[in-house]
């Protein structure tokens, strides 16, 4: 997993490396330059006109460090400093005076002409690194606009420029299509309110201390491909459908009968020995003739979920996909939660009678799995105004009721008991439609019947998920892409 720092982490990283590697720290920015400009060549054909905009500080030596390797790699650059109250650092002297007569560049020192970046079709912002600690003001601020009314593509070095790593933003931001970092993502790259900013994340490795990048306490961490392939359980010769568990799905209503469906062939595709799918009397035919290879438990009413099964004989429970929440329903769902002991994931309408009924939030079982979107969570939590806050209140809620919260979106968080928050970066825009979060439900069921940890099972379930939306847009493309499309790629997603 990659771990996911404070910017007095990096700075405590950066000098460590220069100490213990040991490596000059001019050294060190030339690699983080080199790192830069591989990514840059092999994105950006070379007869595109380039301009770097830069700051006296570190961020700036490194645009001034990427400006002289474009130019050796036969770009046309120009470069532009932004002289304000901030001194220079001695790296960002030390590579000024290497593109001395070799490269045209301009100061900025007073009010900037809105069209002074016209002529380039691509800008580099250096002007502020990940040390920022309050908003971009005079020269930089307009420094920043500029770059912002331009039309060119706009890619930041390490974050873009007027962005804090760890703290809600405001002011002047660059706008950035593209952010190169070096080595770890940045907290507010994973967050809806920073994405106009940060445009489409990449990582380039600089070679910074992985021993001590390990030993830092950080509550976040990203998930990687090879932190879900070391949690899946290889299967042996001997194993039969008895090993796998028995997952009881409690789902589907007159109308939404779909989400049952949907939910019912993820669980079985993501690996549960048996199902049984709890359904009203007038959803039988409908999952007898969807789903050949679940049983189906039938309820008396016809249209919605009266009374529950006994559960005691089940692996792990999934609720939610479509139930509706009338108040039989809610009476058996509150009879549910006093007495399940089995492994639990709440989804859906399941969610909407929690917050419509917040006294059972206090009896939410101990790492019972929940699956909200913002909106879901929201009822349950209260609102937020930035990201930040709507984090803590999803870290609050975790550590208070014990159970781990998958916040549903682009970069899914997963919070836990103890605190620690995992983000996950598979997924698309595609997946945004109907039904998407009834398969992720079926997964996490599928997983937890067969003993796999609530914790695992959902950052599995989150990343496989994800995964398998990916496979289907490569395939079909974002805009068509429909639920079931998903639950077709998860064999795949599953062949890591």
């Amino acid at each position: 997993m990659l771990k996911i720092l404070t910017p007095s982490q990096i700075k405590e990283l950066d000098a460590h490396t220069i100490r213990h590697e040991p490596i000059a720290s001019i050294d060190l920015m030339e690699r983080a330059c080199v790192a830069f400009t591989a990514w840059f060549t092999a994105t950006i054909a070379n007869d595109k006109t380039i301009g770097i905009v830069c700051g006296t500080g570190n961020n700036g030596g490194d645009g001034l460090g990427i400006a002289r390797l474009l130019a050796e790699q036969g770009y046309d650059v120009k470069v532009w400093v932004v002289r304000g109250s901030m001194p220079e650092s001695d790296n960002f002297k030390i590579n000024l005076n290497r593109i001395r007569g070799k490269i045209p560049a301009f100061e900025i020192i007073s009010e900037a002409d809105q069209n002074l970046f016209n002529d380039r079709s691509v800008l580099i912002d250096a002007i502020f690194g990940s040390g920022l600690s309050r908003p971009a003001d005079g020269i930089f601020a307009q420094a920043i606009r500029c770059i912002n009314k331009t039309k060119a593509l706009r890619i930041a070095v390490d974050i873009p420029s007027g962005l804090l790593a760890d703290k809600p933003s405001e002011g002047e931001i660059v706008q950035a299509d593209h952010t190169v970092s070096f080595q770890l993502p940045k907290l507010s790259f994973l967050f809806p309110q920073s994405s106009r900013y940060v445009g489409v994340w990449h990582s380039v490795n600089i070679g910074l201390d992985q021993e001590f990048i390990e030993a830092q306490a950080s509550v976040y961490s990203l998930l990687e491909q090879k932190d879900i392939r070391a949690l899946l359980k290889p299967r042996s010769k001997f194993d039969h459908k008895g090993k796998f568990g028995h997952a009881l799905l409690i789902a589907g209503s007159y109308g939404k009968m779909g989400a049952a469906v949907l939910s019912a062939r993820s669980a079985l595709r993501s690996g549960a020995g048996l199902l049984t799918v709890h359904v009203p009397k007038g959803g039988y035919e409908i999952m007898q003739a969807s789903v050949p290879e679940a049983m189906v438990s039938v309820d008396d009413n016809e249209e919605i979920l009266s009374s529950f099964p006994d559960t005691k004989n089940f692996s792990a429970i999934g609720i939610g996909p479509g139930i509706g929440q009338d108040k039989k329903t809610l009476k058996s769902f509150t009879s549910l939660l006093e007495a399940v002991g089995n492994p639990l994931i709440i989804d859906a309408d399941a969610l909407n009678m929690l917050g419509s009924n917040r006294e059972l939030i206090h009896i939410l079982p101990k790492n019972a799995v929940l699956t909200p979107h913002p909106k879901e969570f929201e009822r349950l939590a209260g609102s937020w105004k930035t990201d930040f806050e709507r984090l803590q209140k999803q870290i609050d809620f975790s550590v208070k009721t014990g159970t781990i919260v998958l916040l549903k979106g682009a970069h899914s968080s997963i919070s836990t008991p103890e605190g620690k928050v995992y983000f996950n970066n598979t997924g698309n825009p595609g997946m945004a439609t109907g039904g998407t979060g009834d398969v992720l439900t079926g997964v996490i069921t599928g997983l937890l019947a067969q003993g796999y940890s609530g914790l695992d099972s959902a950052l599995i379930s989150c990343w496989i998920h994800g995964s398998a939306g990916d496979r289907a847009a490569a395939q079909m493309g974002q805009i068509s892409m429909i639920a079931s499309d998903i639950t077709a790629y998860l064999p795949d997603a599953f062949r890591i």
